[in-house]
């Protein structure tokens, strides 16, 4: 059995009854997407040309009767401010800000008790009521101005109302509500005047107060026929939501004592296959969708795609859908627009905005830029090719820039562009001019990219749709100049730029559709796919965003959560009602974002079984793979191991070795590839840098005693110099780093401190006798190291911090700011020294005493570290425990198995047979 669609119905009955007369029909639908399937139904049952009747949307029709035009939310805020400021007392007026926050919802209410021809003074004074008899046991003398101004509100919403609503007829303007309610004012007149035209209404489900009066007028006065599309299933169930509107007027609309009522179908208990498919997460249900729809298409591959439809029951689904969907859809039509937060042109005026809102509130007059918010904008993908400030880019990055002043940014970039002084203009001017600088912007912007390219074109549509609406804005604010506070018009932005969807082209009668709930009325589809079968999302649960309460709601006959949900019901059930094959996605995962329990519908169609519905539940989990990550092997070409053989010319340094041993991939790209870390800013001073501040320090301070032995008075002299020389070091390391605040303050004295604690316990060494002879001070040695198991000589080269003579023994120092225990220089056991990342420190500084042997010229060596964390311990020399004996001085028999042990690192490096291999920690 074929399903006739409910449009072929519509254009049948067009056709049947109204073929003599078309040019003077309307056919009023819910939407406007339907109008197009609509025309195309009619053209498949027609053989010879006609005149088409006029379709339009219920809000177009509604509009027309009372003759107003409709303004968007915004539009409507801004009116009701000037409306809100003529009639209260100047000392009592609210900020824009504080007002939109309770204006909103007003409006809303405004508009339901519009849309449901309520009498507004009885509902407003009603809430004044309530909150009187809340307040009723407070005694006079108890209230306070705040509990006065609160009763004060409720009284004054009747003439909020009173006066916004005549404030907006007298311009011709009105909201949704508002509309309604003059154009059943004015129905009497637009009734008169219709002269022969026959009105034709379809598809509807819920209609408000003024529409049902509108449509009961028109039938009544024979201008007028309705059709439903309701199946009996709902209908004759009287607790079924999804008939709940529908029933309501079979029995109550006086037309139907007399006439039937059309149409009742009984397409939902026919033959469907029902799939519901659990999943974890958004993304598995956007996968899984693409591939029922591969196979919708193997199944028959060269079926149309035009009577599948996935509708998505959240909108952020839609881009991994469509990297989702197989390569094998050809056409396709997608009726919704893509959302303005993802756009790149709203990405970059966001933030935009963030960084000149951020320099006001620091301080307006010297305009600081946060370093940050100028990066992420100079390395924005519509700036950074075209803003020519690649340099200064670098600037801020090598000298630790943090907060920049407006002055020395524009000092810093010499020759800058026209984008970047669009980017960069003060905002101190007000409102206008900063959305003018936007536009104009916009505009440099636009004019930078190409036509001929695909993909700039696409940026251009998305640059245009925020140009728009920064259009819209500049119109509304020179309207209403009182409103101009910085932070104010990014809070408005912020709500328009919701309005700027990016519309996405397609042939809407043709391939795979792709759609939002709303946007599937009266449509009819043989495939359905169905996403975000969660409660919460579909659907949508509760939002209370209304002054009044649920009671008086339910007394007045204003709409509830309840019919919200059966609206919802009934786009569900109108989905299903025609389909063969439905596919129910949800997110298994009860917590965490875009999760909720499972839907009440899937529920419903489960306990509600129809006997020829065939209906399974299936969950989908990730299939997890038995590794999750393969380590990384490089095997060593001949371009590698000719990089090798010249870091064995030019020198292997002990941290090479050390990194080679933590990770040979780690050695592979720093070394072999020679990648170097990306430039940053250094906003908190790193612990390498803070090293090389106190290295540095100490180097400057021991300079003048090279080749001398230290006596207490040279100590106490370079006691007053810390302060000025770390300061100096700071100034030469961190550049332009901001080190009188926060973190890198405490840095600064930790590093002075640092200086400060080596020094006494140098003090205190010479007091007690020793005698402290500096031979260098961070000076580089080197030494080959020949050997038959070594392809070819290997040089030894690395920096040593300290090589002193003490008490007659040569000890060479490393600083390690870092702490380091005694454990870290002893070995037990020279076996696997190369092997274990532990013995880094061991494998350091013996390699500092191999470069230095021949320089002692005999005398002994001994090698270790002072940790900056562990100064109590003094210095740690490297130790050979062998049973209970400790040996600290490095002699030839302990060089000789360390470098045997090296040998057999260096070779494993140089042996082109053996990859890199990565280590996984």
């Amino acid at each position: 059995m074929t399903n006739t669609s409910f449009l072929d119905k519509i254009a049948a009955v067009l056709i049947e009854n109204y073929s003599g007369n078309l040019s003077n029909t309307i056919v009023v639908l819910p939407n406007k997407r339907a109008k197009i399937f609509l025309i195309e139904a009619l053209k498949n049952q027609v053989t010879t040309n006609i005149l088409s009747p006029e379709i339009i949307s219920i809000e177009d029709f509604v509009q027309n009767i009372a003759g107003i035009r409709t303004i968007d939310p915004i539009e409507l805020l801004f009116e009701f401010y000037e409306v809100y400021l003529s009639i209260t007392d100047k000392a009592n007026q609210q900020t824009f800000e504080l007002f939109a926050n309770w204006a909103k919802t007003l409006l809303q209410d405004f508009n339901e008790i519009d849309r449901y021809l309520l009498e507004p003074s009885h509902v407003l004074s009603y809430l004044k009521d309530i909150e009187d008899i809340k307040k009723w046991g407070i005694e006079v003398e108890n209230k306070t101005v705040l509990l006065e101004k609160y009763i004060d509100f409720w009284k004054l919403l009747p003439n909020y109302y009173q006066s916004l609503y005549t404030h907006l007829l007298n311009k011709g303007i009105g909201y949704q509500g508002l509309i309604y309610r003059e154009a059943v004012n004015n129905l009497n007149h637009f009734s008169n005047s219709l002269q022969g035209k026959q009105f034709l209404f379809a598809g509807f489900n819920a209609l408000n107060a003024a529409e049902e009066k509108i449509i009961q007028h028109l039938i009544a006065s024979d201008q007028a026929k309705i059709y439903w599309d309701v199946d009996q299933t709902f209908l004759n169930d009287p607790y079924h939501d999804a008939g709940l509107f529908v029933r309501r007027f079979k029995e109550s609309w006086k037309h139907y004592k007399l006439h039937p009522f059309e149409w009742i179908v009984n397409d939902f208990s026919q033959t469907k296959n029902i799939q519901v498919i659990g999943t974890p997460k958004t993304i598995g249900q956007a996968k899984i969708a693409g591939s029922i729809i591969e196979n919708v298409i193997n199944k028959n591959p060269n079926g149309k795609l035009d009577k599948v439809a996935v509708v998505l029951g959240e909108e952020n689904l839609l881009v991994p859908l469509l990297y989702s969907l197989p390569s094998s859809v050809g056409a396709l039509n997608i009726t919704m627009g893509y959302s303005s937060k993802n756009n790149p042109a709203q990405i970059l005026i966001a933030k935009l905005f963030k960084m000149h809102t951020n320099a006001l509130s620091r301080n307006a007059k010297s305009y600081v830029l946060y370093y940050k918010d100028v990066l992420d904008i100079l390395t924005h993908p519509l700036v950074e090719p075209y803003a020519k400030a690649s340099a200064l880019v670098h600037t801020i990055n090598q000298n630790n820039y943090t907060f920049i002043t407006h002055h020395k940014l524009m000092e810093l970039n010499v020759i800058p562009s026209e984008l970047f002084l669009l980017l960069f203009q003060k905002w101190e001017n007000g409102s206008i001019p900063v959305l003018e600088t936007i536009s104009k912007l916009l505009q440099t912007i636009k004019e930078n990219l190409s036509n001929d390219n695909e993909e700039e074109k696409i940026t251009k549509a998305f640059v245009f749709a925020i140009f728009k609406v920064i259009n819209k804005l500049i119109n509304y604010y020179s309207k209403h100049e009182h409103i101009d506070k910085i932070e104010t018009l990014y809070a408005i932005y912020k709500q328009v730029i919701d309005l700027a969807e990016v519309s996405f082209e397609g042939e809407p009668l043709n391939g795979l559709q792709i759609m939002g709930v709303l946007e599937s009325r009266v449509l009819d589809f043989d495939t359905v796919i169905v996403t975000s079968m969660n409660e919460g999302k579909f659907p949508a649960g509760k939002s209370q965003n209304s002054f009044i309460p649920y009671d008086v709601k339910r007394e007045l006959g204003l709409p509830t959560f309840k019919e919200k949900d059966a609206i919802y019901t009934y786009h569900f059930y109108h989905l299903l009602q025609r389909a063969k094959n439905i596919y129910l996605l949800y997110n298994t995962e009860s917590e965490g974002l875009d999760a909720g329990e499972k839907s009440r519908f899937i529920t419903q169609l489960e306990v509600e079984k129809q006997k020829n519905h065939t209906l399974t539940h299936e969950i989908y989990n990730a299939v997890l793979p038995e590794t999750a990550y393969q380590p990384m092997v490089i095997p060593k070409s001949e371009s590698v191991m000719l990089r090798l053989k010249e870091i064995a010319e030019k020198g292997f340094s002990p941290s090479a070795l050390t990194s080679y041993i933590r990770n040979p991939i780690q050695f592979y790209f720093q070394k072999i590839l020679r990648i170097s870390e990306v430039e940053e800013v250094e906003e908190n001073i790193a612990l390498n840098t803070l090293g090389t501040i106190i290295h540095e320090t100490l180097k400057v301070l021991y300079e003048p005693f090279i080749g001398k032995f230290i006596s207490e008075s040279d100590i106490l002299n370079c006691f007053k110099q810390i302060d000025a020389e770390v300061l100096k070091q700071f100034k030469l390391v961190y550049k332009e780093g901001e080190i009188k605040k926060g973190r890198n303050l405490l840095a600064f004295e930790v590093a002075k401190r640092n200086v400060s604690n080596f020094l006494k316990v140098e003090l205190e060494s010479i007091k007690n006798g020793d005698a402290i002879k500096i031979l260098a001070l961070e000076q580089t040695f080197e030494r080959p190291l020949h050997h038959p198991n070594l392809p070819f000589p290997v040089l030894i080269k690395g920096n040593v911090d300290r090589i002193e003579e003490r008490n007659g023994i040569i000890r060479i120092i490393d600083y390690k700011t870092g702490k380091v225990e005694k454990a870290s220089v002893t070995l037990k056991s020279w076996k696997g020294l190369t092997e274990d990342i532990k013995s880094d420190k061991i494998i350091q500084v013996l390699a500092y005493a191999y470069m230095y042997e021949h320089e002692a010229k005999g005398k002994p060596i001994e090698a270790g570290i002072i940790s900056f964390k562990n100064l109590k311990a003094g210095f740690l020399p490297f130790n050979f425990k062998e049973d209970k004996e400790i040996n600290s001085i490095i002699n030839e028999e302990i060089l000789s198995n360390y470098l045997e042990q090296m040998v057999l690192l260096l070779s494993e490096i140089l042996d082109e047979n053996i990859p890199f291999e990565e280590k996984i920690i």
